[in-house]
């Protein structure tokens, strides 16, 4: 079984940009002992996690460990959060969705103005950057009249391709500013959207544009108790040998289960109302499904069953995974409802899915100043950040490897050699 460490130590790791071998000497130990840490087969020693922690804190704060990027399509800025993580420097952003602006205004510190309808902003407007990031809706691209364009001898190419769709935009911004790198997110059947042409095109705009790219499908289990797939591309204006395959992940099945997000309720957590109340702070009666709400969804279930249909409600406990969590998951939470003794279970809380989002995580808590509706909306459409923070690490090197007269290995930071190694 692997160690729940490890993926933090793997994380530290490629944040580094450091190589097995390079842990081994800095550390003492054999590059054999390193793997172990690396595959979790062994459990490394916590000074080793405090002082790699430690290191990349500083690495970050270093002047030429900074970049700068802007989020768009933001929501409540998961992508945010994954790029600050490495110590990126957020410059722009952009967000329609005025209740997830609020969210995000009371979690980040701001500088500059939340924009709208990111086609309605001025390129000139958008200041310089290093990097773009997005989460972008998908919509249907049409290549009708290319052909017709053809014979009057007007300009196509992604142009034609894309107008009216908001990969437009991303393509529009990316041609104006030439940032160094990009990553976009979208759901896992972007691939199969319209018999693939959606996904050719913008492989195609992309490499219209000169950035050389790759693309990873990543299912968050791995992070949280999840089962949530979804696409990645990551870009780079120039060809800096970035792999996707080379970003090593923890296998699905290896990931926590749901008792790692739950409410413990047997007051080891203080009470945050409406959440949770009372001494053992209990979660509040108000998420349990009504006996009404309950009964329609089993005879709905039972209905599709007899059909010979999939369809149904994902009934779980704290020792399972959940399945994918939906923006539609205010209206009946159908898709995960936690079993509870001799009662009807109940929806997660809004906390719980700021958890089963990694917007929560043991050094940080998201303020939630929504509605439960809305919070469930936020969070169903929002990414997970910690998959974002692992891709923003093993982007770094190559976002930094770009800057004038400083090569990857001397972004590395260098442990002190004369750290004593003692008890944690």
């Amino acid at each position: 079984m692997r160690h729940k460490k490890i993926g933090e130590f793997s994380a530290l790791r490629e944040q580094a940009g450091l190589s097995i071998e390079d842990i081994a000497k800095i550390t003492g130990n054999s590059t054999r002992t390193v793997y172990r840490w690396e595959s979790g087969s062994v459990n490394p020693n916590k000074l080793v996690l405090r002082t790699l922690r430690d290191k990349v804190e500083e690495y970050r704060m270093n002047d030429y460990g900074k970049f700068t990027f802007i989020d768009l399509f933001a929501g409540i800025g998961g992508m945010r959060m994954g790029f600050e993580s490495i110590g990126g420097k957020c410059l722009f952003t952009s967000e329609w969705d005025s209740h997830s602006v609020k969210t995000y205004l009371s979690n980040f510190p701001m500088t500059h103005q939340i924009e709208g309808d990111i086609t309605k902003v001025n390129l000139d407007d958008i200041p310089g950057h290093d990097v773009l990031v997005a989460g972008f809706p998908c919509q249907p691209f049409s290549i009708a009249g290319v052909s017709k364009k053809n014979a009057l001898g007007k300009p196509h190419g992604f142009r034609d391709k894309i107008q009216g769709t908001l990969f437009f935009r991303i393509a529009e911004i990316l041609e104006s500013h030439r940032p160094k790198a990009f990553l976009l997110e979208n759901v896992k059947n972007l691939k199969s959207h319209d018999n693939g042409r959606t996904f050719g095109v913008i492989c195609d705009t992309l490499d219209e544009l000169g950035y050389t790219f790759d693309t990873r499908i990543i299912d968050a289990k791995s992070f949280v108790p999840q089962h949530r797939e979804r696409i990645f591309i990551a870009g780079f204006r120039k060809d800096t040998g970035f792999n996707f395959a080379a970003l090593k992940l923890s296998k699905p099945e290896t990931g926590p289960k749901l008792k790692a997000i739950l409410h413990p309720e047997d007051g080891s957590e203080k009470p945050t109302y409406p959440y949770t109340e009372g001494r053992m702070a209990k979660v509040n009666e108000k998420y349990t499904l009504s006996p009404k709400l309950w009964n329609y969804l089993q005879q709905y279930a039972a209905k599709h069953k007899a059909r010979g249909n999939g369809f149904g409600f994902g009934l779980v406990t704290p020792e399972d995974t959940a399945r994918t969590l939906s923006a539609r998951y205010y209206k009946d939470g159908s898709e995960i409802l936690i079993q509870q003794v001799n009662k009807r279970p109940r929806r997660l809380t809004p906390r719980e899915c700021a958890r089963l989002m990694g917007f929560d995580s043991g050094h940080r808590e998201i303020k939630i100043p929504v509605s439960d509706t809305q919070a469930y909306r936020q969070f169903g459409n929002a990414v997970v950040v910690p998959v974002v923070e692992a891709i923003a690490g093993h982007m770094l090197p190559h976002i930094l490897g770009e800057k004038s007269g400083v090569s990857n290995k001397q972004l590395r930071f260098e442990f002190n050699q004369e750290v004593v190694y003692k008890n944690d």
